[in-house]
C-alpha cells in the first residue's frame, strides 16, 4: 500500500489543500509512481474530457501538477534539496532496510509512515522494519527523524474487532504508534483514469473525486498526518 497511499495523500495535499508537493520515487526498478504519472499524462493528452478537467484545475489552482522524480535511494535525499521551496517531499521507498543506501535515505526523513495490514506475514515484516528504525535510528537520537507512525491499510470493516486489538497491544508494547484513522479495503483504491470517464480515485494529476472520497478516509488520514507534523 506504500505507493497508493503516497499518491493519494500527495494529490490531496497538492490539489485540494494547496500545499506545494513533490514525490521522489525510489522504488527501483519498477518506479510505480513514475509509471502512474506517465499513464495519467498519456490518458489526459489523448482524451478531451480529462484534458478539459486538467485545464480547469490549472486555472482554478494556478499551479501545475506536482513533480515526480525517479531516483535510486542513494541520491534521494540530495535530489530533494533542489532549492525549490516545497511544503512536503514524499519518498516512496523499497520495503526493506537490508540496503545501506535505503538506511541512509530513511535517516534523512522527518517522518515515516508505514502501512500495515492484519495479516501475519505482513505484520511480522512490518514490525521488524519499524522496530529496527525505532530502536537504532530514533531512540538513539542519531537521526533527525521526528516520528514513526504505523497506519492500518485494507481494513475490512466487518473484521475490525478483537484481532486488531491484539495487534495494537503488541504495537504499544514495542513502543510504536499507530494512526487513529484506518484505510478500508475497497476496490476504489485501484480506480485510475479510464476512457469511460468514471470518477477518478488514484491519480497523480487529480485529487480523489469528492463522491469517492466519502468513506475512503483519505481526507481524515491526511488531516491526521497534518496534525502530527504540525501543519
Amino acid at each position: 500500500g506504500k505507493t497508493t497511499i503516497t499518491v493519494l495523500v500527495a494529490s490531496y495535499l497538492h490539489y485540494v489543500k494547496g500545499y506545494d508537493v513533490a514525490v521522489v520515487d525510489c522504488d527501483f526498478p519498477q518506479y510505480s509512481i513514475h509509471d502512474m504519472r506517465k499513464r495519467d499524462m498519456d490518458m489526459t493528452m489523448k482524451d478531451n474530457h480529462y484534458k478539459a478537467q486538467a485545464y480547469e484545475q490549472f486555472k482554478r489552482l494556478a499551479k501545475k501538477a506536482y513533480p515526480v522524480v525517479c531516483s535510486k535511494p542513494d541520491d534521494a535525499a540530495r535530489l530533494a534539496e533542489s532549492g525549490v521551496p516545497l511544503d512536503f517531499v514524499f519518498f516512496d521507498l523499497p520495503g526493506t532496510i537490508n540496503n545501506p543506501s535505503v538506511v541512509k535515505t530513511i535517516a534523512a526523513m522527518d517522518y515515516i509512515f508505514c502501512p500495515i495490514a492484519a495479516d501475519r506475514v505482513v505484520m511480522t515484516s512490518s514490525m521488524q522494519f519499524a522496530t529496527v528504525i525505532n530502536e537504532h535510528m530514533i531512540s538513539t537520537g542519531k537521526t533527525a527523524i521526528k516520528g514513526l507512525h504505523l497506519l492500518w491499510n485494507m481494513v475490512d470493516g466487518r473484521e475490525k474487532s478483537e484481532l486488531y486489538g491484539v495487534y495494537e497491544e503488541i504495537i504499544r508494547e514495542l513502543g510504536l504508534q499507530v494512526l487513529q484513522t484506518f484505510l478500508p479495503d475497497s476496490k476504489r483504491f485501484r480506480r485510475e483514469l479510464t476512457g469511460e470517464h468514471k470518477a477518478v480515485f488514484r491519480s497523480t494529476l487529480f485529487p480523489v473525486d469528492g463522491t469517492l472520497a466519502k468513506g475512503s478516509h483519505i481526507r481524515e488520514i491526511t488531516e491526521e498526518i497534518l496534525t502530527i507534523i504540525g501543519k
